[in-house]
């Protein structure tokens, strides 16, 4: 394992594997960015299948990490867990005083318009810059990759997986931005990063996306339907009826009492690491 680009971080000893915080300069987003690993057992002996997680809305990269209790189901299915941080950050990097927008608030697209376009590149630090570093010194079987993600991370692991066709085996999400183009959030983030053009928003929406995928993954979704942001700004009835139209397979559960918190990830969270695990086997 070579480290030379990375600084470590805090370190855990976690069902037998290892949790490790890792930063780095980026090249992509031009300032230093975080991320976690788990490396179960097996990665001292062998490569492993790798998923790839991203955060929602004013998460970083240790939300995941400490609250959803990932690492107890990877640890059993031998898989490599990375979970980035959601957006650029630092005294030089754009703000704004919304969550919504800004730092914690990537939304996973490349920015365009100022003065987001100088750090906010979050889709090329997921698809290319990150992996490259994981891959560089992490035992990782390239051949056996997933991605999954909550909300904001949710929308992003959508639309990461269909616009790249061929890279992942598996995709899931919990309570996932279906579809940016309709809802608030959406609108509020990507009008900033992109502009006013809507053809440029729809190729970071999945209910879009899904009509001219050149590739049918199986996706899985879970969705609590006690979810405050159910109505307003989620709406995976869209992304049902958007596959339905071009017959995409979609697992939507929806799951009666829960809300958008990382109890709910927690309850679920052995479900969608079986369900990718199925497609490395």
């Amino acid at each position: 394992m070579t480290t030379d680009a990375l600084t470590e971080g805090s370190a855990a000893t976690m069902h037998g594997g290892d949790v490790k915080f890792f930063r780095h300069s980026s090249v992509a987003c031009h300032c230093e960015m975080e991320f976690s690993i788990f490396l179960p057992n097996e990665a001292e002996s062998r490569k492993c299948p790798v998923l790839y997680w991203l955060s929602g809305l004013t998460c970083t990269a240790e939300n995941f990490t400490t609250k959803a209790g990932a690492q107890r189901y990877a640890a059993d299915h031998g898989l490599i867990i990375v979970a980035p941080d959601t957006s650029p950050r630092g005294d030089g990097v754009a703000n704004d005083e919304g969550y919504d927008l800004g730092q914690g608030a990537g939304f996973y697209v490349n920015a365009t318009q100022d003065p987001w376009s100088s750090h906010f590149h979050m889709y090329d630090y997921v698809v290319n810059e990150l992996p490259a570093i994981v891959e560089s010194n992490f035992p990782v079987d390239t051949g056996r990759q997933g991605i999954f993600g909550h909300s904001m991370g949710g929308h992003g692991a959508l639309t990461i997986a269909l616009k790249n066709p061929g890279r992942f085996k598996s995709v899931s999400a919990f309570s996932p931005i279906v579809a940016p183009t309709q809802c608030p959030w959406g609108h509020k983030a990507l009008g900033a990063y992109l502009g006013d053009d809507r053809s440029a928003w729809e190729a970071h929406d999945a209910t879009c996306l899904v009509r001219d995928a050149e590739e049918r993954l199986p996706i899985l979704v879970d969705q609590g339907d006690a979810d405050d942001f159910l109505e307003e700004q989620l709406k995976p009835h869209l992304l049902q009826e958007a596959c339905k139209q071009v017959g995409h397979p979609l697992e939507l559960r929806m799951q009666p009492g829960y809300d958008h918190s990382y109890y709910f990830i927690a309850s679920f969270v052995g479900d969608h690491i079986a369900h990718h695990a199925r497609a490395f086997a």
